[in-house]
């Protein structure tokens, strides 16, 4: 049993933890480190990237013609006329390989459901893969903001009814859709040092650290979950989002790191307040993980002037390098209302901000100066993300839509809901599953589960004797197992996060196994002291 103290580290963010008990891990060469700390999944789409590469075959071929008489692996820009026919003469010449089957399908459904000339999108799609034109509009390419929208509003909003038309940013990952929402609120002057963020903790912990940054400096106010409610708010926590000097309200939903989504009776209470109380809280909902859940509904449905939508393809599609995210926003929305309603002096200096860009600055909308302000202004013209990386995203847009048997959703799912029964009976007690978790990982509640397995005096002693932060290095240190402080993510209770998305069930078998063995250790401590 360690000796060593390990209390100096607990003020370190859990993902820099992450690397001193890394470290710790891997202090031993007998043995082989097990990391659930991150949720980088061990599983991906396969068909929208054999699609992505065959689609590269095609576009090279284009790009060819232009200068094949040079003979010097010299292309050109690919030429659109006469391209579609060209392209379905390739599919035929290729029907027997890998990817050609769904790329028929994506311009089939493209056509048929959302009525994207085909032309048109081949065109898009082969310039694009090729990266040989800057990304224009610089906020997303039009059919793959069409195609991401529509992939959007089957998974963000169940049987809601749309709202109205809504518009796509294309960013580098869900982080810097984080980062230019915060920045350009800010820049704005739609929030403002001392005035509020709420966030309903736990919560991805980038968003307890970026508020009280020197450049924004807003105090957070927490709207926790309450765990015996299966991570749901209470009318008391959810009372505190009437006061008027909180202007922001962040969610992660379903949420990191218990992993339960707001129940259909908790989403509507929390939309009944802002809806009816709050009409101008400027909401921001982080749904990355939505697509692991039954029947996601997001705040984005039930509250579509209020709520800016957060959403990545990286954990859904294996796609993490690739750093594909969206922001998306109604067209009727509180925050244009907000920056009409502006003081004339703050809109003369935003018209300073924009005046590069337009004669008429005050006309830019919100989602507009997201663009602009990624590239500080100057350079919106080069905004947005790049456009091999619009087609990739693209591409696991429409394999999200076409599966509409739900075959890779089911697949997903029951492969992490495998790996929690997994390590919940390897920890020695019995699977529970609530309807509202999803299960992308799983916060390991160490005062419960000491109690459920050696009584509740030992629990207490657990909680007392502050063994909850010493149990991860422990746990690193004696058995090359890496785990997240649930107190970085703003858990009350002593805890530890597992991602259930990264490693295979053999190895959830020996983290379940290797914490019921520190749990016992500390038993064993507890006995002695307790005869």
């Amino acid at each position: 049993m360690s000796k060593n103290d390990y209390s100096g580290f607990e003020d370190l963010s859990p993902f820099e933890l992450k690397d001193k008990l890394i470290e710790i891990a891997t202090s031993s060469a007998d043995r082989m480190m097990l990391n659930a700390g991150r949720g980088n999944p061990n599983f991906l789409a396969t068909h929208p990237r054999r699609a992505f590469l065959r689609l590269g075959d095609f576009a090279v071929e284009e790009s060819e013609r232009s200068y094949s008489y040079l003979d010097s692996g010299f292309g050109g820009l690919p030429e659109q006329e006469g391209m579609l026919l060209r392209f379905e003469d390739f599919l035929h010449r290729h029907e027997d390989k890998d990817g050609t089957t769904f790329l028929k399908a994506c311009l089939s459904y493209a056509k048929d459901q959302l009525g994207i000339h085909r032309h048109e999108l081949i065109h898009e799609m082969v310039q694009g893969f090729l990266g040989c034109v800057y990304p224009v509009p610089p906020r997303m390419l039009s059919n793959a903001e069409k195609i991401v929208g529509a992939y959007l509003s089957k998974e963000m909003f169940g049987d809601e009814p749309p709202a109205g038309p809504f518009s796509v940013f294309a960013t580098e990952g869900g982080t810097a859709a984080m980062t230019y929402i915060f920045q350009t609120l800010k820049f704005n002057g739609l929030v403002k040092e001392g005035d509020k963020v709420a966030l309903g903790t736990p919560i991805f912990s980038p968003y307890l650290e970026i508020p009280p940054l020197p450049e924004y400096d807003m105090p957070v106010v927490d709207i926790r979950m309450e765990e015996g409610a299966d991570w749901q708010f209470s009318d008391a926590e959810l009372a505190k989002l009437e006061d008027p000097s909180i202007k922001v309200f962040c969610i992660v939903n379903p949420s990191n790191p218990p992993s339960v989504k707001l129940s259909p009776e908790d989403l509507d209470r929390v939309a009944a307040v802002i809806n009816e109380k709050r009409p101008d809280l400027f909401v921001v909902t982080d749904d990355v993980y939505g697509t692991f859940a039954d029947d996601f509904v997001s705040l984005f449905a039930k509250c579509p002037r209020n709520t800016l939508c957060v959403y990545s393809f990286s954990k859904y599609f294996g796609a993490t390098g690739w750093r594909l995210g969206a922001i998306a926003l109604h067209e009727d929305n509180v925050f244009d209302d907000a920056l009409a309603a502006l003081p004339e002096n703050t809109k003369k200096v935003l018209d300073r901000r924009y005046s590069s860009l337009t004669t008429t600055p005050r006309d830019i909308r919100f989602i507009d100066r997201l663009v602009a302000d990624s590239r500080a202004v100057a350079l919106n013209h080069t905004a947005g993300a790049s456009t091999p990386q619009q087609i990739q995203m693209m591409l696991f847009a429409l394999s999200g839509l076409l599966d509409r048997d739900d075959r890779y959703k089911n697949a997903a799912k029951g492969l992490i809901r495998k790996r929690f029964s997994t390590l919940e009976l390897n920890m020695g007690v019995k699977p529970h599953r609530e309807p509202n978790d999803v299960n992308y990982y799983t916060l390991i509640n160490l005062q419960h589960l000491s109690g459920r397995i050696y009584g509740e005096a030992f629990a207490n002693w657990f909680v007392a004797n502050k063994k909850g932060y010493d149990f991860l290095f422990r746990l690193a240190e004696e058995t090359g197992v890496v785990l997240l402080p649930g107190k970085g993510f703003e858990v009350v209770d002593a805890s530890a996060r597992v991602s259930l998305a990264n490693l295979t069930e053999a190895e959830y078998a020996k983290i379940g196994a290797f914490a019921r063995q520190i749990i016992s250790e500390y038993h064993e401590e507890y006995s002695k002291e307790h005869p």
